[in-house]
């Protein structure tokens, strides 16, 4: 986590400390219903918190996959380049992006002059 996200955890956990503090206060002195609105809204921040965490952990994945991906990119691009120059089977057939082969070619074929 960076530290505006370890602030705001903070500010979440002193929020939800406050809430459930109100809500023993209104169990002692006033309604029950407000020390029950009271202690589910102090739950909140809880999930806020998690949530902070959780995103926190998911930046730092992103971050070292990006890493990961930096250093190998060159090795990964050398190697997508040579499979292409080895699966080429002519000059001919490199220069006409796949439409003509040379005569010399294992994958040439004849073509008829017929419209059959």
């Amino acid at each position: 986590m960076n530290c505006s996200s370890r602030l705001l955890c903070v500010l979440y956990v002193a929020t939800s400390a406050g809430l459930a503090w109100t809500s023993i206060l209104e169990v002692r002195y006033g309604p029950v219903w407000a020390a029950c609105l009271f202690a589910a809204a102090s739950l909140v921040p809880v999930i806020a918190v998690v949530r902070e965490t959780v995103i926190g952990e998911q930046r730092q994945i992103l971050l070292d996959l990006i890493a990961r991906a930096s250093r190998s990119s060159g090795d990964a691009a050398d190697a997508i380049v040579r499979a292409e120059l080895d699966s080429a089977c002519c000059e001919r057939w490199w220069t006409s992006l796949g439409t003509e082969h040379e005569l010399t070619c294992r994958h040439w074929m004849p073509r008829s002059s017929s419209a059959a």
